[in-house]
């Protein structure tokens, strides 16, 4: 698993929440995804969690009166369209083997799925009622150490008070209670992100799964959060420690039936192509390859590195989410996130 091969690869120089899960999962995995940059083919899960959070984003655009779930159903054909636009190649995933025609029925049913999906969170959020300071916001922070955090938030709240709710969307089920803490990692991650940029912890973290009408909070604190930085800071030791040895050793999981990547595991028979020439590890800084975050593909369900506790204030709730200050948030401050 340690051949080198001639072709150089740039070591990884930040982290992200996605990755981050990749690696606690399984470190083969992480090497094929960012030392490899092994294609995988896309899936209608996924593309549909994409298509979503599109529709969810850009819903705020109009005036709160017109967030309707009509108007948000009507939402979802053209931001298919637009998807389709940058990336032709996902027509395929509703093109007929047979004959190379587009399967109009089946893409009819996705689409269907996909506006049910919209019109859900109206039982969970109430977008009229919201104007949020942020969203699709990109956040990136430079820790001591010199690693930098990266990742895109869905939504940022901030109350007239300025206390600041991050709100991911999920298109898949709530996780069972045992599962919470894996789920919860992402948003504590993106929640340290804040703390370390705006020198303010979030007030509260919220997950929503649109899959089954579910709501997941957080209310993390200071301790919380420097608790969750010394465990990326182990994480990425071990991911330099990887990346210089060439030991990414493979662990099977419950995730393993859906991997693109069985053919090139050993866990199922497979052999990993050769490691390639990694260039020397630099100190991490602005120049450099830059992790990118996945495009909303983990959204369809919650996954997550098992190291972060969720603590005794997660709580899963049903429709509609707690009310709370938050829920009348309006903009605190262009281009801020809190």
């Amino acid at each position: 698993m340690g051949t080198t091969a001639n072709r150089p690869a740039v070591p990884p120089q930040s982290l992200s929440p996605s990755r981050a899960a990749d690696f606690m999962r399984c470190p083969l995995l992480y090497r094929f995804r960012v030392i490899d940059k092994l294609p995988e083919k896309p899936s209608a899960a996924a593309v549909r969690g994409t298509v979503v959070h599109a529709v969810l984003e850009r819903l705020f655009d109009v005036p709160a009166g017109d967030r309707s779930v009509p108007r948000a159903r009507a939402l979802v054909p053209g931001e298919w369209e637009r998807l389709l636009e940058r990336r032709p190649e996902l027509a395929q995933l509703f093109t007929r083997e047979e004959d190379g025609a587009t399967d109009g029925a089946e893409l009819a049913r996705w689409l269907e799925q996909a506006e049910a999906l919209v019109e859900r969170w109206f039982s969970l959020e109430d977008p009229t009622r919201l104007e949020p300071a942020e969203r699709e916001l990109f956040v990136e922070a430079r820790l001591e150490s010199g690693l930098r955090l990266r990742g895109i938030i869905d939504r940022v709240d901030v109350a007239p008070s300025g206390e600041v709710r991050i709100v991911d969307y999920k298109t898949g089920k709530a996780p069972r209670p045992e599962y919470a803490a894996e789920a919860l990692f992402q948003m504590k991650f993106y929640a340290l992100v804040v703390w370390r940029l705006k020198g303010v912890v979030p007030r509260r973290l919220q997950l929503v799964y649109l899959g089954s009408g579910d709501v997941l909070t957080y209310d993390p604190d200071e301790t919380d959060l420097a608790g969750v930085e010394r465990k990326l800071l182990a994480l990425w030791e071990a991911i330099e420690r990887a990346t210089e040895s060439g030991d990414w050793r493979p662990r099977r999981g419950r995730l393993c039936d859906w991997c693109d990547h069985q053919e090139r595991c050993p866990e199922f028979g497979g052999t990993p192509p050769p490691y390639p020439q990694v260039l020397p590890l630099a100190p991490p800084g602005p120049a450099g390859a830059a992790e990118a975050e996945a495009p909303h593909a983990a959204d369809t369900g919650s996954a997550g590195p098992q190291a972060a506790a969720s603590g005794p204030d997660a709580a899963v709730t049903g429709p509609p989410a707690p009310r709370h200050p938050l829920d009348d948030a309006v903009p605190k401050e262009p281009g801020t996130a809190g």
